[in-house]
């Protein structure tokens, strides 16, 4: 037993030293979470989220990191901290085997001449046992306009040449008329509300890089796609004469937001070929407004047209559609109409004039069984009327006319895939909604291309 007992203790006591020894071979295993940290458009001087990136010494042995650094050091547009302590250099770290330390960074683009994108790279050294790895940092970074609680006075003009970043808010003043031209990028922060008491003109073309788009200013993942990220333009009761013409708001709380009663004439707003997506809350919602739109495609908000209070009401060609996914459950119409408002314990009524031509409304994925819900209190004037649309809808609404409706018709939208967030809703050849529209005054679709002199498609685009 004696014999055999001072083997044991002296194999144990090599393995133990062994195991506290550090690995100082060349080919010992470190690995990383990540080789590339890439940043997507970062706006000058606003920085970004910080992100994380792990080194993991893979050996059974204890690992010295010679060096851990940021290659730019201090002047670079990144900024580190390593484990715990801020960079842009750490030396002599252990690792103990199988164990892991966090390396943080952050980027911050500062001002620039240039008026287009541009690339900012660089790179974390990690030096051990006389060999160097690294992890390659690379953000697109952008010169951008910054507006921070701004209020627009007389007649302004925005271009494409720099993106517009709104902080805090911007308003438009009563006696002011903003004008947005085609290609131009809006990016709102959680905060910043776009207030029209003016007049606000969005002019954009029908090609993509034309369009003019509102959005947040969140663009990493997985925020860039989160509903509610800004909370929307507002039309208020003294704005007139605003018209969105090829705009596409994406991600807001409530993408477009117009009350009234209108101080000027119909429509308040005037809406041709937009895009409104991902909203939490509203698409569009009216309040008492007038508003009119054509060619418009609002998809998978809360609540995609909600229109109350009365008012003034025409949808030409538009596609209201809602899917339930991860982001947004489908658990109201994608259209609801009433002439009425509470206040308290008060219902409030109003005049309502509404009027829906060649238009889709359809919902899936949810516990929807009308699609269309239209409400009626009092007695003031009514009027909802609904021509050539295709609904879904277990019975038909009360309180409106209809003539050459479809029910319950699959549109047969060209792709859905809910789990990839892919929607496209152009028709398939097969579409029980081709040619079944009435001949309108609306010559082009969403895209911008023609659409028939004879019977149009339904919804906002026409089957080519």
């Amino acid at each position: 037993m004696y014999k055999l007992f001072i083997p044991l203790v002296v194999a144990l006591t090599l393995l133990s030293c062994r195991k506290d020894n550090f690995n100082t071979s060349k080919d010992a295993i470190v690995q990383f979470s990540a080789d590339t940290l890439f940043f997507d458009t970062v706006f000058v001087s606003t920085g970004s989220v910080t992100q994380a990136v792990k080194i993991i010494n893979g050996n059974d042995q204890k690992l010295r990191l010679s060096d851990v650094k940021l290659m730019g050091g201090s002047g670079s547009y990144f900024a580190i901290n390593i484990d715990g302590s801020a960079g842009p250099q750490q030396q002599n770290l252990e690792l103990e085997a199988g164990d892991s330390l966090y390396v943080f960074v952050a980027v911050t683009i500062k001002p620039g001449a240039a008026n287009l994108p541009f690339v900012v790279d660089d790179s974390i050294q990690v030096s051990f046992n006389g060999v160097s790895r690294y992890i390659q940092l690379q953000a697109w970074g952008q010169n951008a306009h910054f507006l921070r609680n701004a209020v627009i006075g007389g007649n302004v003009v925005w271009d494409n040449a720099l993106p517009y970043v709104i902080l805090g808010g911007l308003r438009v003043d009563t006696t002011a008329h903003l004008t947005i031209q085609q290609g131009c990028r809006i990016y709102s922060h959680a905060d910043a509300p776009l207030l029209v008491d003016g007049t606000l003109e969005v002019s954009g073309g029908k090609d993509t890089v034309n369009r003019v788009v509102f959005q947040s200013d969140r663009l990493d993942d997985p925020y860039r796609d989160f509903p509610g990220s800004w909370p929307g333009i507002y039309f208020r009761q003294s704005s007139t004469n605003n018209k969105l013409q090829y705009t596409t708001i994406r991600n807001a709380y409530q993408a477009v937001v117009v009350v009234g009663p209108p101080a000027g004439g119909f429509p308040q707003l005037s809406m041709e070929e937009c895009i409104i997506d991902n909203s939490y809350d509203a698409g569009i919602a009216g309040t008492g407004a007038s508003i009119q739109a054509s060619n418009c495609l609002i998809s998978n908000c809360g609540k995609n047209i909600v229109l109350d209070d009365g008012g003034s009401y025409q949808f030409l060609h538009c596609t209201a559609a809602s899917y339930s996914n991860e982001l947004i459950a489908h658990t109201q119409p994608v259209l609801s109409v009433s002439n009425y408002i509470l206040q308290g314990s008060a219902t409030l009524t109003n005049d309502l004039t509404a009027d829906f031509i060649n238009c889709i409304f359809w919902g899936n994925n949810g516990n929807v069984d009308n699609e269309v819900q239209v409400s009626r209190q009092g007695t003031t004037a009514f009027h909802v009327g609904f021509s050539n649309c295709d609904w879904k809808v277990k019975s038909t609404p009360g309180d409106v006319t209809v003539a050459n409706m479809i029910a319950n018709a699959d549109p047969m939208f060209d792709s859905v895939n809910n789990t990839r967030r892919i929607y496209n809703f152009h028709l398939k050849a097969e579409s029980p909604l081709i040619d079944k529209g009435l001949g309108t005054a609306v010559s082009l679709d969403l895209d911008g291309n023609s659409r028939p002199v004879g019977l149009p498609d339904l919804g906002c685009y026409e089957r080519h």
